[in-house]
């Protein structure tokens, strides 16, 4: 078992979190998660430079989701056994480095190689938001986890938007080149910005790992929010994998620069973050995981009449965005309560059930667009919106009326 060892000021003595420090690490946690994106709007690119086949090239992004997820599950919880300014500024200026010989790679072998170790590292992400809940008072814990995030989530969405105009200035190359340059600058700002923060557990690192599922089997808080992200997550990788194929075909048949720019339409969805946080930290976590699955099913309604409005199609991206990410705020405001001495290991559990969901929807909706086109794709999504739906109701209604302080 894990032994605890006195942490820093804790959550609920007070805050350590300045204004300027909370947006620093709202701005490491979308410049980190925006490297397991640029890829995607590249892939044509890359493979003539490289002459890597059309089908072959799908295998990027695989590549670097893979190593995401092999952080997520392998690295994420070092941020309960080490140092966590020391281990973010290092991920960092790794992930810098690795970003420098993406942009030098020479072959399909090297390029491969490189986006594993980027998406790896690019967990450093996730190692700041739990920072961010530690250092946290009770009070505003919920929307500094929602600025956090938000900064998260719109580094995603700019992701694409941001290399499809630098590939059209200066190839593909320059999108990993400009890419670690932020990242170098990132890292001196976390050196400067971010408190010494040490460890809140003394054990080895099979401990550390074997304490992840204990986690999951005792704690239900934790098992249901990881349905809940797992569910939301799915849907928003199911829009924003078709998306494409419905803004390419008729009757809009928009380049792949404007639809990259459709990424900013979801950024409107992730700037109301904080808010949604601020009903969390108001003992509001209830109505706001309710409220955004209700906002997911009507969105789906909303994204079905894309094809024939394009207004309709941007209400629905921001609506669903904006439901995504208030219902991963009130998640992660509800998981930072478990085990103050152990919120990245909670972490890492709820967002490997949160990837994996992504990537099953990712995977489904290219099938579905295949067979069923949009109005299959949504169809889906509208089912599962429901699912969640009932599955939000019933869990956190039955769990209140058992457990009145257990939410």
């Amino acid at each position: 078992m894990p032994t605890a060892v006195p942490a820093e000021k804790t959550a609920s003595s007070g805050s350590q979190l300045s204004r300027p420090l909370v947006l620093l690490m709202a701005v490491a946690a979308g410049v980190s998660a925006a490297n397991l994106y640029y890829s995607q709007p590249l892939l044509d690119l890359i493979g003539s430079d490289l002459h890597i086949s059309s089908s072959a090239t799908g295998v990027l992004v695989t590549v670097t989701q893979l190593g995401y997820a092999v952080g997520l599950l392998f690295v994420l919880p070092l941020g309960d056994l080490l140092e966590r300014r020391r281990l973010i500024v290092g991920m960092t200026l790794a992930t810098a480095v690795a970003l420098v010989l993406t942009a030098f790679a020479q072959n399909e072998i090297w390029l491969l190689s490189m986006l594993l170790v980027v998406g790896l590292l690019s967990v450093v992400a996730q190692v700041v938001v739990p920072l961010a809940a530690a250092l946290a008072s009770d009070d505003d814990r919920g929307s500094v986890v929602g600025t956090v995030m938000s900064g998260l989530l719109i580094g995603i969405l700019l992701a694409r938007t941001l290399a499809g105009l630098l590939a059209e200035v200066g190839g593909w190359r320059s999108v990993y080149l400009v890419a670690a340059g932020l990242v170098l600058v990132l890292a001196l700002g976390l050196w400067r910005g971010l408190p010494h923060s040490p460890p809140t557990v003394r054990t080895s690192y099979a401990g550390l790992l074997g304490s992840v599922l204990r986690l999951v089997r005792t704690e239900p808080v934790l098992r249901r929010r990881m349905l809940y992200g797992a569910l939301a997550f799915a849907q928003f990788s199911m829009l924003w994998t078709a998306i494409t194929g419905l803004l390419s075909g008729g009757p809009y048949h928009y380049t792949e620069a404007v639809i990259g720019l459709f990424g900013l339409a979801g950024v409107a969805g992730a700037l109301a973050a904080p808010l949604v946080g601020k009903l969390a930290d108001g003992g509001r976590q209830i109505y706001a995981a309710v409220g955004s699955g209700l906002i997911l099913v009507l969105s789906w309604g909303l994204l079905a009449t894309g094809k024939a409005s394009l207004l309709a199609l941007l209400a629905g991206v921001v609506l669903l965005d904006l439901a995504s990410q208030s219902l991963q705020v009130t998640n992660q405001s509800a998981i930072y309560t478990l085990d103050s001495d152990a919120r990245a290991r909670v972490n890492a559990a709820y967002m490997t059930a949160y990837f994996l969901g992504g990537a099953v929807g990712s995977w489904v909706a290219t099938r579905v667009a295949a067979t069923y086109h949009w109005s299959g794709v949504c169809v889906l999504g509208a089912a599962l919106g429901v699912v969640l739906l009932v599955a939000v109701v019933v869990g956190e209604f039955s769990l209140r009326r058992l457990t009145p302080r257990t939410t």
